[in-house]
Parts: C-alpha cells; structure tokens; sequence
C-alpha cells in the first residue's frame, strides 16, 4: 500500500518568496525533484501505522553480516546518560552555576538501544523496542522546523529574513522582541541559533544554559552561534503566535497523519507553559528536553519523520511542506558549517561524519540521532547508544553493508 494521500491542499508558496543564506530569493526546485524520481525510480512509502513492508538487507544492496556487525556494536555501546531524566539533567548542567537546573517537567525514563534501518523506504532491520515512546529530547527542535515549514507554506512567513518582530509584536501578552536590540532579529537568526535573542521564556532567562563562551557579552543579531534551548522555547512561541493554534494541533494534521505516524507520540510542553492565544488557552510547545518536556516518540515514528526529510517534505504524491523549506534547513553558515536550521545536523564538508557523503545529516538530540543519506536512499534512527566517535563508527558500518 501506498502512503496516504488527501486533496484540495492549499497552494504552495503561491506568492510566497523564501530567501536562502547568501543567495537571494528561490523557488521550489520541481526539476531537482523529478530528477530524485528518475534515479531511484518509483519510491515506496508505508501506509498507515504498522503498514510497513520489509525487506532483507540483501534484497536492497546491503551485507547482511554488517548490518548485524552494526547492530551488536550499538548494543555494546549503550548511551552514559542516566535513565532517570532527572539524574540525566542534573548531570548535564553540573559545573555551571548560572543554568536554572530546576525541572519544570513532565520527564519521564528512557529505554534500552533501539533502532531501525529503512533502506529505499523500507524497514530493513530494527532492535530494541521500536514502538516504545520515549523522550527525544532536542530532536524536537526538528518538529518547530517541520510546522514552520507548514507557517512558510501557507504564507503565514514570507520571507525567513523578515525580522520576527513584525508578526508577533506585542500580542497575546508577549512583548519580548520590541526593544531595539530584539527588534533586529530575524527568523533566520532564531532557526539558526545565532539570535542572540535576549528575553525570558516560561521562567527561564536567556543566559539559563552555561553554553555561551566564557565572558562574552550579548552581540548583535548574527554575529555569534550559541545553541540556546531558552531562544528555541522562544521561537516555538512564535511559531505559536503566528499559525493561532498549538503546534501539537498543527504537526498532527499537516505532517504527521499524513505520513501514516502512530497516535502514540506526545510534543509535550511545560508544565508552565500557558498562554491564551484568540480565546483559547494553549499550551506552549518545548523545542527540548534540558527542563523536561520534548517530543516523546517511538523509534518508528521518527524513522517516518527521517523518509520524510529526505525527500524534502513530499509524502508519496504530496508535498506536505515546501520543498524550498528543506533546501533552507539544510544550508549551512559560515558561523557554523555543521549546523543548518534547528537540529539539522549538516555534514557540510564531512566534518560530523567522515565516510558519510557531505549532503547527509541528522536531527540530534541527546540519546538520539536520525541519520538522513538522501544519496543512499538511507535513513537510520538509532537511541540511547554512545554518541561521538561510537556513532560515527555506526554509521560507517551501515554504510560499508551497501558497498558489498
């Protein structure tokens, strides 16, 4: 079965001008997305929920005994973050006095090693329990991306240089981005981290982190990347603030039925996370996990999520969210080469992964990756193994299983 499709969408990016870093206005590439047809032939994509077809690693190009090779060695490598989110944030924020370590919550444990292979579409190999929600922690800063893609689509943001100012000012009770420092900051600047947005979010300044270098002052708009989970809270209220509803609502309807995902996943916000936006009381959406909070989802779920990236926001005949979105999210700066818009993870000039081709990347988060390899037709969700080096050498296994 093919994956589901609905009609009588809205237009996308009618009228619409979306800017990329240093290059002007553009438009959704159609040609470079009939080409990605063309090579790889017909795509498949799951139907519904368990709907998914298999197949052995032989049947798509890949060595089976690496895969398995692979496998052990994420077993073998389980992740060093405690399973309590509490000991595991306590932990992180260790040695820093100025990092508000008060949970604001809801936390919850996470599981063992878990992960899946999905080659050409399909499931190849998984381990673990791939169905069990879990805490996803900054990878949900992917998810803001993903609905304000969705805002991008509808118009609701024109141009990702526009300053930010202009759409939420002063409304429902926030009026954080009129000062004339503040005032400066665009989409851009907050996607990409290099804000420098100064303010406070459900209780939390934006100096709440310890991740700034040491004696350095707030700079201009654009001068300094500084990955912030308190701006990121922000940029979801904005993204709030501008599509009029939650971004649950929004992420559900838009992305995440369509692509065929379980009922199961959660975006769980702060538990002080309120805000009464045209009547109705909202719950603000976390962008991570560090006070608790994030997306909670199985493994399957964020493989799903992987397919959808790598073919740039279309879901078998549709186009969910703009092409020309993902070709934003995935341009690096100079400020930072291996970070595009919020956690995509680039391998600009192969400096995350070395045996991973440049255009390949990955939504992060602590305990864990959704490693994207549109060249290879490749997406992998691996959890709550070691990162670092352990991941890197992960990775270069399933990739050494196609070239058998």
């Amino acid at each position: 079965m093919r994956g589901p499709t609905r009609t009588n969408r809205r237009p996308l990016l009618t009228g619409v001008a979306i800017c990329c870093v240093g290059s002007g206005l553009f438009a959704p590439d159609t040609h470079a997305r009939e080409t990605d047809q063309n090579e790889a032939g017909e795509m498949y994509f799951p139907g519904y929920g368990s709907d998914w077809e298999r197949r052995d690693p032989g049947d798509v190009g890949m060595d089976s005994e690496i895969v398995q090779r692979a496998i052990r060695f994420s077993r073998d490598n389980p992740t060093s973050i405690p399973r309590q989110p509490e000991l595991a944030i306590q932990q992180w924020r260790a040695g820093n006095e100025d990092t508000h370590r008060e949970i604001i919550g809801p936390v919850r444990d996470h599981g063992g090693v878990t992960g899946m292979i999905v080659k050409d579409g399909y499931i190849v190999a998984e381990w673990g329990d791939t169905e069990r929600v879990d805490m996803s922690y900054s990878v949900t800063k992917s998810f803001v991306t993903l609905v304000m893609g969705v805002a991008a689509g509808r118009g609701l943001i024109e141009d990702v240089h526009d300053p930010v100012y202009r759409s939420v000012r002063g409304q429902d009770g926030f009026d954080d981005f009129s000062s004339e420092h503040n005032r400066k900051i665009t989409w851009d600047h907050m996607l990409r981290m290099v804000s420098e947005w100064d303010g406070e979010v459900w209780g939390k300044p934006w100096h709440a982190e310890g991740r700034r270098p040491d004696g350095v002052p707030l700079g201009e708009p654009g001068s300094l990347f500084v990955y912030s989970n308190v701006a990121s809270a922000r940029l979801a209220l904005a993204a709030m603030q501008v599509l009029r509803e939650p971004l649950p609502r929004v992420l559900r309807r838009e992305v995440m039925d369509p692509i065929g995902a379980s009922t199961a996943w959660r975006w769980q916000g702060y538990d002080n996370a309120w805000v009464t936006i045209d009547g109705e009381k909202m719950q603000g959406s976390s962008s991570g996990g560090g006070w608790g909070g994030s997306m909670w989802i199985s493994a399957r779920d964020l493989a799903r999520v992987g397919l959808l990236t790598m073919h740039r926001g279309r879901w078998g005949d549709e186009q969910l969210i703009p092409e020309a979105w993902f070709e934003l999210a995935e341009t690096p700066t100079d400020l930072r080469r291996d970070y595009g818009f919020m956690n995509w993870r680039l391998n600009t000039d192969r400096g995350l992964i070395a045996g991973a081709p440049e255009s390949a990347f990955f939504h992060s988060g602590s305990g864990n990756r959704v490693y994207v390899d549109r060249e290879n037709s490749l997406v992998v969700v691996i959890r709550w193994m070691e990162f670092g080096d352990p991941f890197e050498e992960f990775v270069g296994m399933v990739l050494e299983s196609l070239n058998r």
